[in-house]
């Protein structure tokens, strides 16, 4: 292959990548939204979250649940050689059923309100948890690598082929 081949079908692979995340967006916001609200955002040990979110259906939707939780995700960035790698995966989920099965008319707008309780770092169980074993073996891990915990509260609708989500990163102090 030529260069100028590569070259066209790197660009083509690039622009259907662009489209494609284009077309998801407009799809979910054709069927409705949901807008979230917090009364703060940084969080201490045993805290509750308190908020609530808007629901707005555009479209009819066939929902499986609608949730609001709050989602740690250890981010681990390494550096070796001169190369950085980046690791993120979820280790920590308390999520609070709002509403089961059911399914959303058109038009449908709600006010749902939630409480979801921040992780005690204090509690004797804690140190059992994957949370706690996760902040354990953070402390001891060599100085080329950066371990993080980032938080975010999500309200999602999850629903019959693209879901409806909403998200705001928070604070919370463990350690």
């Amino acid at each position: 292959m030529s260069k100028n081949t590569i070259l066209t079908l790197i660009a083509v692979v690039i622009g259907c990548g662009i489209i494609s995340i284009i077309a998801y967006y407009v799809i979910r916001s054709m069927k409705g939204s949901i807008k979230l609200f917090l009364q703060r955002t940084a969080f201490n040990p045993g805290e509750t979250i308190t908020g609530n979110f808007d629901l707005n259906v555009k479209r009819p939707i066939q929902g499986n649940k609608l949730t609001a939780s709050l989602i740690g995700v250890q981010t681990t960035t390494t550096r070796r050689n001169g190369k950085t790698e980046t690791h993120s995966h979820e280790i920590y989920r308390n999520e609070q059923l709002i509403e089961e099965a059911k399914e959303y008319s058109a038009g449908h707008s709600a006010k749902h309100e939630f409480q979801i309780s921040v992780p005690n770092t204090g509690a004797p169980e804690f140190m059992n948890s994957a949370l706690g074993q996760v902040l354990t073996a953070a402390s001891f891990l060599l100085t080329d690598r950066r371990t993080e915990i980032k938080w975010k509260v999500e309200a999602r609708l999850d629903a019959k082929g693209v879901d409806l989500a909403a998200s705001t990163r928070v604070s919370v102090n463990i350690g």
